[in-house]
């Protein structure tokens, strides 16, 4: 009788030695924008027994809310599952661009699903209508309450959003972190519970996803308002109402606010704020003419 042996010692396949490098790269990389921040710039004191440049592994691991040992494990390219959420929260802590954003989801081997990495649903017919409805605020947002796309005088309605970074461009978290957001929505409180009854109506179509699991996470974390309103477990379906702002550049603003929905799914809609009198409507104007004179000088 013939005695089969199995070597296993054998190289590894090219499926698992591709997986192998990217954890080496994503372990290196991880390891070279840990190094690259001050602790100042996160809020840490730096101390003078800091030996190593940059922030400590634990410290990136307690500002992202992951285990010390499940971090480590992940500079060490370890073989381990990551989870969209970690990465979003990884990406936040190291301060990461765009670019480095993308990047780091391409080596972990998952989808970025926040707005940033890309928005099929908004072609450049939708683009063009944004821009046709000056000085209307129009934008274009999901059911995440994510921005997808908007046009001059909506960037400079409620705060300058050119200047918010592409993944946190969504009401939700502006109207419950952002300072400048906050400051120009007149009866904030209450905008803020119906806003967060509205989030729950939809997130019955989306339990379970990604990018809905990030989203709520990260208000939770960060807002504890947010945790207040979410836990009265209060549900409001859509509908149109009249707004009021107090923008920085103006001053107050009347709008009647209309969902105009792209599909037969209340997914994709482009939402307008039509002036409720002549005084807004002039005030929009000269909103718009501001915003295109900030555009103009930065390029």
């Amino acid at each position: 009788m013939t005695t089969m042996v199995t070597d296993r010692t054998s190289a590894p396949q090219p499926a698992s030695r591709g997986s192998e490098i990217r954890r080496h790269e994503l372990a290196a990389f991880l390891r070279s924008r840990r190094e690259r921040i001050a602790p100042e710039q996160v809020g840490l004191p730096r101390g003078a027994r800091r030996r190593t440049p940059g922030l400590r592994r634990e410290e990136v691991a307690q500002l992202s809310a992951v285990g010390v040992t499940w971090y480590t494990w992940l500079e060490q390219a370890r073989d381990i599952q990551v989870s969209v959420q970690v990465l979003d929260a990884l990406a936040r802590t190291l301060m990461l661009d765009a670019s480095e954003r993308a990047h780091l989801f391409q080596l972990a081997g998952a989808t970025d699903p926040t707005p940033a990495a890309s928005c099929p649903s908004v072609t450049p017919a939708l683009r063009a209508l944004l821009r046709q409805l000056e000085p209307v605020p129009a934008c274009i947002q999901n059911s995440r309450y994510d921005i997808l796309a908007y046009n001059r005088t909506y960037g400079r309605l409620l705060c300058d959003l050119d200047a918010i970074p592409a993944e946190d461009r969504n009401c939700m978290l502006l109207v419950y972190t952002n300072k400048d957001w906050q400051s120009s929505v007149v009866s904030l409180e209450e905008t803020q519970r119906l806003m967060a009854a509205r989030l729950r109506a939809s997130l019955a179509g989306h339990l379970g996803e990604p990018a809905w699991k990030m989203l709520l996470k990260r208000l939770e974390t960060e807002s504890p308002n947010f945790r207040e309103h979410w836990e009265r477990y209060e549900v409001v379906g859509t509908r149109s109402k009249t707004k009021e702002f107090l923008n920085a550049h103006v001053g107050h603003l009347k709008v009647e606010h209309t969902d105009l929905w792209l599909g037969p799914e209340h997914g994709a809609r482009m939402v307008t704020y039509t002036p409720a009198d002549e005084e807004t409507r002039e005030r929009l104007e000269r909103l718009h003419h501001l915003a295109l004179a900030d555009a103009t000088a930065a390029v």
